[in-house]
């Protein structure tokens, strides 16, 4: 594609008659528009719906240069003796202009195949003249959003923000009894997320047969073993549960969308994330990287009135992808493959998108804390620009005051992405790199950028607001806080667990020897019965090497199965992290368990009940 771009006081011209027979209908008037720029465009063959999109890019930055952002298509053919043939051509100008409007550039184009003649007047700077050459080798090339961009050049200001609301420029805030909130503003401000070392949580994760890393795919996507499938599995469960429990209705969207798709590309570019690519029947396609694109499209052929709203739209997406730099990938906290339970919120106006806000900051907490993770744990960082802050600082001293701790504020002068408040609850690992887990946006642009609207009162269309929280993170990421926080304990010489609800054997009978194989396989399938995920030890080893294979596995109940237990009906159990053996009645332990693990979903013990019968997966 070639064009000629030209910033004009005006352009003015007239139809004569029509020079091919494709020409399009259009009735013979004259046209006139002021301060316009005007694209004399020629179409070439194999121009497709790629070079389209690059063009358009390329014209929206020169846009912002001149300070203008009204354009006029004008079909040219004398830039190019390469032209596509006449049906293609006005195909791909058509695309051409529904890609601009959709990026909110004015947008007008003369009629194609028609003798015109024309008069303008171009204004005398030094960028008012351009010629773009755009090749489909060119627009093919990796596509790196410009929200990443954007990100790279971004001026941030850091703040703490006290919990009375006080904004501390982060250079003169104490951080005396905050140090993870410390470590958090410095990763933060730094900007670097390449990975030096593995992380521990890595070892645990291979050591525990929980999941690793699959040589035969692409890196960061990974393999996930019995017992690792289970802990993802009751998350997911978990979570959904909780968000169906708030009010959002569950759907399920596609994982692949269309390139080309004008408002899909649109918001691609405002998103700071890289896709995968890959091509089917001649047309290109992305990986998702959120369920935004089908849970947006979804919403725009809905018929919507004001007394529908909030509308809570959620899926557990099985996965979202973003092809993340290599260097940056490692173990459970950075993958291009990820499991996201992604919810969003349709809202009248921004006083019902501020109560929906609260109520998912709660509901963020809650899940956080039913995973282990308190907010001991995790550090807040809230980001707006500043004139949301101006205009709403009472309502976010509010979530500062629900969450209860100073936080990490970056504020900026204008608006970069498309939402004018964000905030995410960020764990802290050993090597005191950051990671968020849940999080909360305010989205001003794609109500409009996918044509989502609802009836108000008056019987008007409105564009709503929409809301885009994930409660819990990426489930593999809360898998790698909890392994992460394990290790930070026992480095304290606190004994690391899994929360008992997602341990994949929360009891482990071991029988002293064969002769108590019977009597234990009888109480497994009695404590079995009662949703406790059990199993029994009935290996060929010492009654010592087994109870330390349990301590190694992390198992929350040691049962051991002797004589003086099968005669007096009382178990004698190790609890994890507690020293000393203590004696118990089954009745006593079951009410234990039960309470501990009470409004928690529950699958059944992923692995054969006798261990003798178990694959070793690592190690």
């Amino acid at each position: 594609m070639k064009i000629l771009q030209l910033h004009t006081d005006y352009i003015g011209f007239k139809l004569i008659k029509k020079e091919i027979e494709a020409a399009e209908d259009c009735e013979l008037k004259e046209f006139k528009y002021d301060n316009i720029v005007v694209l004399f465009t020629s179409v070439e063959e194999g121009d497709d719906e790629s070079v389209v999109l690059k063009a358009v890019e390329d014209v929206k930055n020169s846009l912002t240069l001149l300070g203008v952002n009204k354009v006029l298509i004008y079909p040219f053919a004398h830039l190019s003796s390469n032209l596509a043939n006449p049906f293609e051509a006005y195909k791909v100008l058509k695309f051409m202009e529904e890609c601009a409007k959709v990026s909110g550039i004015e947008t007008y184009r003369a009629p194609f195949g028609w003798n015109k003649q024309f008069t303008l007047s171009i204004k005398g700077h030094p960028l008012a003249e351009q010629f773009k050459s755009i090749s489909k080798e060119e627009a093919l090339e990796e596509k790196v959003p410009q929200a990443l961009k954007a990100e790279e050049k971004i001026k941030s200001y850091w703040y703490i923000i006290t919990v009375d609301g006080e904004l501390v420029p982060v250079e003169k805030f104490d951080f005396k009894g905050h140090g993870n909130l410390e470590k958090f503003a410095r990763y933060e401000m730094a900007k670097v997320r390449a990975v030096k070392g593995t992380p521990p949580h890595v070892t645990l994760m291979q050591r525990l047969e929980i999941a690793d890393y699959e040589p035969a795919s692409d890196q960061g996507n990974l393999r996930w073993y019995p017992k690792g499938r289970l802990i993802k599995s009751l998350i997911e469960e978990f979570v959904t549960s909780k968000v169906i429990e708030y009010g959002a209705m569950e759907v399920e969207t596609p994982i692949m969308y269309d390139y080309q798709h004008p408002s899909l590309y649109e918001y691609l570019n405002r998103f700071p994330a890289r896709q995968y690519t890959l091509n089917s029947d001649d047309k290109e396609f992305f990986l998702r990287f959120s369920a935004c694109f089908g849970q947006f499209l979804m919403a725009h052929d809905a018929i919507i009135s004001y007394r529908n709203l909030p509308i809570r739209l959620y899926e557990l997406t099985k996965y979202s992808f973003r092809r993340e730099k290599s260097g940056e990938l490692t173990g459970l906290r950075r993958l291009r493959a990820f499991t996201m339970p992604d919810c969003h919120a349709i809202c009248a106006n921004l006083e019902q998108a501020k109560e929906e806000f609260v109520k998912r900051f709660r509901l963020s907490m809650s899940v956080l804390e039913s995973l282990g993770l308190s907010k001991d744990d995790y550090e807040l960082a809230i980001r707006f620009t500043r004139d949301f802050y101006e205009n709403n600082k009472d309502f976010i001293i509010s979530l500062i005051s629900m969450y209860g701790k100073p936080a990490l504020v970056e504020l900026w002068e204008e608006r970069f992405f498309y939402f004018v408040l964000k905030w995410e609850f960020n764990f802290i690992d050993s090597l005191d790199k950051a990671s968020a887990l849940s999080t909360d946006q305010i989205d001003i642009e794609n109500a409009k950028r996918y044509g989502i609207t609802y009836v108000d009162e008056n019987g008007e269309k409105k564009y709503p607001l929409i809301l885009h929280n994930s409660p819990s993170g990426a489930i593999e990421r809360d898998i790698y806080a909890i392994l992460e926080k394990a290790y930070m304990l026992q480095s304290k010489g606190i004994v690391p667990t899994l929360p008992l609800w997602l341990s994949p054997t929360q009891v482990r009978i071991v029988p002293v020897s064969e002769n108590f194989y019977q009597y234990s396989i009888n109480l497994c399938e009695q404590i079995e019965s009662h949703k406790i995920r059990v199993d029994v030890d009935d290996r060929p080893l010492t009654l010592n090497r087994k109870v330390m294979d349990a301590e190694r596995e992390w198992i929350p109940y040691i049962l051991v199965v002797g004589e003086k237990e099968v005669q007096s009906n009382m178990l004698t159990i190790r609890v994890r992290g507690e020293k000393e053996f203590k004696r118990m009645s089954l009745e006593d332990l079951l009410i234990e368990i039960k309470s501990k693990t009470l409004d928690k979903p529950f699958k059944p013990l992923p692995l054969p009940k006798l261990l003798s019968k178990r694959p070793k997966f690592y190690g």
